[in-house]
């Protein structure tokens, strides 16, 4: 596996493979299967029926060599793959930054959403090639593919942001998302 990119950083391009996701020089890449995402899907025996017939891969998110500091931007390329489970559309974990900061989500291929959620209010960003989402401090975020192909978006943030995933556990996102008959269908989350 490939490392980040030791302080301090020269200058320097990166090529982005838009149809792979693929980044070069490519940091670290991080490979999700249904089976990391427990506790994230409503209903838990499709869930763990899902797991143990094919545990398909749900998400990657291919990372730039620029490190989670202080004072450096990271840039990664998440795909989320078309799917559900039981019905409830494939998602990323979701996550609140510890350090609150901003962060901005740009679609490159496919369709999605942002639900974002700061522990009383909820929104939904539907985000498509050349849209533009912006996370502001203090707002939890989970990434949702809507289509039926790859969604793929870029991903921008402070490097000492961190990412605290137990908190969507605990809390909540506000917000679900479903499949129906091929249409969005936002839901209340509830714990």
């Amino acid at each position: 596996m490939s490392q980040y990119a030791k302080p301090p950083i020269q200058p320097f391009e990166i090529s982005l493979d838009i149809p792979t996701g693929a980044l070069s020089p490519a940091g670290p890449t991080l490979i999700r299967k249904l089976s990391d995402l427990e506790g994230c899907f409503e209903n838990k025996e499709a869930f763990q029926s899902e797991v143990a017939q094919t545990n398909p891969i749900v998400y990657q998110v291919i990372s730039s060599l620029v490190p989670e500091t202080a004072r450096e931007l990271p840039q990664s390329i998440t795909t989320i793959y078309p799917g559900s489970c039981g019905d409830e559309l494939y998602m990323t974990k979701g996550h609140q930054h510890p350090d609150p900061q901003g962060e901005i989500y740009y679609g490159l291929e496919g369709t999605g959403g942002i639900i974002l959620f700061d522990g009383k209010e909820k929104k939904w960003l539907d985000i498509s090639p050349g849209k533009i989402g912006y996370i502001p401090p203090g707002w939890a975020h989970r990434s949702i593919n809507t289509g039926s192909t790859p969604y793929k978006f870029l991903a921008v943030y402070p490097g000492s942001a961190g990412h605290d995933y137990g908190w969507v556990l605990a809390k909540g996102m506000g917000f679900r998302a479903f499949d129906s008959n091929g249409k969005l269908v936002l839901k209340d989350f509830v714990i």
